[in-house]
């Protein structure tokens, strides 16, 4: 009975009720179109550095500020910041790679330098990796050129788009095994490396900054950045000791002696301890060809993929509890990619703090106008309380003829919504942006409808027709029926 007489009030005042259908539904549809291209973006932000740089979970060293896989995650002082490396590393590591739901684990050393290639100078990010298990991590990694780094060899991969860029610059493509120059500076002097060119590649989706990355081997990055390596190997011990003894010699040495038999013989008799040849290894920069094992340590990151379904919010709530006293922190992967992904997140908290506003202003008109309706049905309304229809009764009715309000409202904005992507994918506009074209996954604009997100804007449209509902049907109530008989 309550939901007939709803729907023939709603009939009754349709005038009224199409002014709030049509209010609602613009509302409606505002919203679910403009979360739906949002969400994409988040989408295809997530997929990009999830399938290519951070993975689902990364662990960093607890800081004051959060950071992400290059710098600090503040504008004003990420130029200079410098990434500390994790401490613990080998026991962090055992436990984060048996934790329940992951899938596979890598590390990761970062770094910024000068690159010098086919006398083209650039900054590059360097991306100092395990090559043994970080490439079967990340299958947006595309090989386009030459090979993948392997472990233990000095070497260095660039992008196709940087390959581009140095071809148009130079005119001269960089050719597998070509030289890279790498330089960086700091408070311990200017470094320089040289490494082979071992391939070119892509990513399947490049986020902001992606196509800036070198990726390489974390020794070179060490040694640029001066970092010490905790688990050396017996033979670089050997030559540390080696170095060190010869340079207290020269610098204990009578300058007329230097060159002299004496030194020389003495040099001689201990050719089976140093050589000329060592010291030429040891301070040579490039090292391309040789095997090096490194027993661990000395990284800035550890790197993990979870397995499909796995909540990453609760993966790394538990896993922090359990290397929280090593002074490590698990984050989630829009942390680790940096600004570009806090910022998509901050685009759509301020689209619906802007949303929230019009619907707030939308409430305030939907009750100006239900109070109307309220007052043109005073004599109905007080017949109903004089024949002895409770509050209870009257707010149901009220709140019924709204509720169908919404629904329609709802319905209509999601409608419009479908119907305006279906438009826009059937125009086939082209996007030239290549940022855009990485995020939308192709050259061509395609809009895509997002169950949740139209979930979402229909349950939006009720509660905000429910929510205009409340003042109006308190003033119904209030009506009494002496009223009607005063209105005849």
């Amino acid at each position: 009975m309550v939901f007939y007489l709803a729907i023939r009030n709603i009939i009754r005042n349709k005038k009224n009720s199409v002014i709030i259908i049509l209010l609602i539904a613009v509302i409606t549809f505002f919203f679910f179109m403009g979360n739906s291209v949002i969400g994409m973006i988040d989408r295809g932000i997530r997929q990009a550095y999830i399938e290519s740089l951070t993975g689902d979970v990364v662990l960093e060293k607890t800081a004051d500020l959060t950071m992400n896989l290059f710098s600090a995650n503040a504008p004003v002082i990420s130029s200079f910041f410098n990434i500390p490396v994790l401490p613990a590393y080998d026991s962090v590591m055992e436990i984060a790679a048996a934790e329940p739901g992951a899938s596979g684990i890598t590390s990761q050393v970062s770094g910024k330098a000068f690159l010098d290639l086919l006398n083209v100078r650039e900054p590059v990010l360097l991306c100092g990796v395990d090559a043994e298990s970080y490439f079967s991590l990340f299958p947006g990694i595309i090989l386009e050129e030459g090979r993948f780094l392997r472990a233990g060899e000095y070497g260095a991969m660039i992008t196709e788009e940087r390959a581009q860029r140095i071809k148009m610059l130079s005119g001269q493509r960089p050719g597998i095994g070509a030289p890279l120059l790498l330089t960086s500076g700091g408070a311990m002097g200017f470094k320089i490396r040289e490494v082979p060119l071992v391939g070119i590649y892509r990513y399947k989706n490049p986020g902001q900054l992606m196509n800036e990355i070198v990726i390489i081997d974390p020794q070179t990055v060490r040694a640029l950045n001066s970092i010490q390596v905790a688990g050396a190997a017996a033979k670089s011990d050997y030559m540390n000791a080696a170095v060190v003894e010869t340079s207290m010699r020269l610098l204990a040495a009578d300058p007329d002696d230097i060159f002299g038999e004496a030194f020389s013989a003495n040099d001689e008799t201990k050719e089976a301890d140093f050589s000329v040849t060592l010291l030429e290894n040891y301070l040579r920069d490039s090292k391309t060809g040789k095997n090096v094992q490194e027993t661990g340590g000395d990284w800035n990151f550890i790197i993990l993929r979870l397995k499909k379904g796995v909540s990453a919010k609760a993966f790394i709530s538990s896993l922090n509890k359990k290397i929280q006293p090593y002074g490590i922190t698990a984050v989630n992967w829009r942390i680790a990619a940096g600004n570009s992904a806090i910022l998509s997140l901050l685009l759509q908290i301020m689209f619906n703090s802007g949303i929230f506003l019009v619907c707030v202003a939308g409430i305030i008109t939907v009750i100006n106008i239900l109070l109307i309706t309220v007052f043109r049905r005073t004599r109905e309304i007080g017949t109903l309380r004089a024949i002895g229809a409770s509050d209870v009764y009257i707010r149901s009715l009220v709140f019924s003829e709204n509720f169908i309000i919404a629904v329609i409202s709802a319905f209509a904005g999601l409608i419009a919504g479908v119907l305006f992507i279906s438009w826009i994918n059937s125009l086939g506009i082209n996007i030239s942006n290549e940022l855009i074209v990485s995020i939308m996954g192709g050259n061509i604009l395609r809009l895509e409808f997002i169950p949740q997100t139209a979930v979402f804007s229909f349950l939006m449209a009720v509660l905000f027709a429910l929510a205009a509902s409340l003042y109006p049907v308190e003033v119904t109530v209030r009506i009494e029926p002496i009223v009607a008989v005063q209105r005849g």
